[in-house]
C-alpha cells in the first residue's frame, strides 16, 4: 500500500441503530486526550428530540490490515448503559453545543485496528493564521457516499465564511461556504498546514453540524445559501 494520508484514517462512517434497525448515516472522528480515546460526532447524531431520533447504538468500521484496505471489522458502541446515556454533550453561554463525544475502550477495538487520532497538538494557537476565505477541508460521508471497497471517506473543500475566533451570532460556531449533504454531520473541518499528510500537519478547526438557511429565502426565486455551521473544536478539551 502506498503512503495513505492520515486524515483518511482519522474519520469513520457512523451507522445509527435502534437495536438492529438502521436509522441514519453520519460521520465521526477520533480524538485522543491524555491517553484516552474518544469518538467525536454531532450531538444530534446520538440524540435529536425534535425529530424523535434516539438510536440505541452506533456502528463504525475500522481497517485491520495496513497492506489491504479492504480488510475491516465493525465495532458496535452502545449509547446507553442501564438506561443512562454514555455520551457527553456541552452547553455554553449561547445554549446547547451540537457536539458529542463517546469514550472508546481500546480493549474493545478490533484486533490490529488501524486508525489515526487528533489531539491537542492539532488545536490552533495564537501563531496559526486563519483568514476569512481560507481553504479548509471537510472529511466525511455525504449521503453515506464513500469508497465502499476500501472504506475511505471523501474530502471536500470549504471556504472560511466568517471571522474565525468570533462566535457567529453569539453562538459557539463559525461558518464555512461549502456544498454539503446529509451524512456529513460530525465531520472534522481541518486546515492543512503543509504538504506532508501526517496527522500532526493538520489543524482541527471544528466539527461540522448543519447547513444554514436564510429565513428570507424564497425557494422559488433563490438558490440555497450554501453556508454551514461548524462548532469550534476547543470544546473537545472540555468534553474529554
Amino acid at each position: 500500500m502506498s503512503h495513505l494520508d492520515d486524515i483518511l484514517l482519522s474519520t469513520v462512517r457512523i451507522g445509527t441503530y435502534d437495536i438492529d434497525r438502521l436509522l441514519t448515516s453520519a460521520t465521526g472522528f477520533f480524538y485522543e486526550h491524555r491517553g484516552r480515546l474518544f469518538l467525536v460526532t454531532a450531538n444530534h447524531v446520538v440524540h435529536d428530540a425534535a425529530s424523535g431520533h434516539r438510536p440505541s447504538r452506533l456502528v463504525i468500521d475500522l481497517h485491520t490490515d495496513q497492506k489491504n484496505l479492504t480488510s475491516a471489522a465493525g465495532l458496535s458502541i452502545p449509547l446507553y448503559i442501564k438506561g443512562a446515556s454514555i455520551w457527553r454533550g456541552a452547553r455554553d453561554s449561547g445554549g446547547d453545543v451540537d457536539v458529542a463525544v463517546i469514550e472508546i475502550d481500546r480493549m474493545a477495538m478490533p484486533e490490529n485496528a488501524m486508525y489515526r487520532t487528533f489531539s491537542e497538538v492539532n488545536m490552533p494557537n495564537e501563531e496559526t493564521v486563519i483568514k476569512v476565505g481560507s481553504t479548509l477541508l471537510t472529511v466525511g460521508y455525504p449521503l453515506g457516499f464513500h469508497d465502499q471497497l476500501h472504506l475511505l471517506p471523501v474530502v471536500r473543500q470549504a471556504g472560511l465564511a466568517s471571522a474565525y475566533g468570533v462566535r457567529f451570532q453569539g453562538l459557539g460556531y463559525f461558518l464555512v461556504d461549502a456544498r454539503t449533504h446529509r451524512g456529513i454531520s460530525g465531520a472534522p473541518v481541518v486546515m492543512r498546514m503543509c504538504g506532508d499528510g501526517d496527522i500532526e500537519n493538520y489543524k482541527l478547526l471544528g466539527v461540522h453540524a448543519s447547513r444554514l438557511e436564510a429565513a428570507s429565502r424564497d425557494p422559488k426565486l433563490d438558490e440555497v445559501l450554501g453556508l454551514n455551521a461548524v462548532w469550534y473544536a476547543d470544546v473537545l478539551n472540555m468534553l474529554t
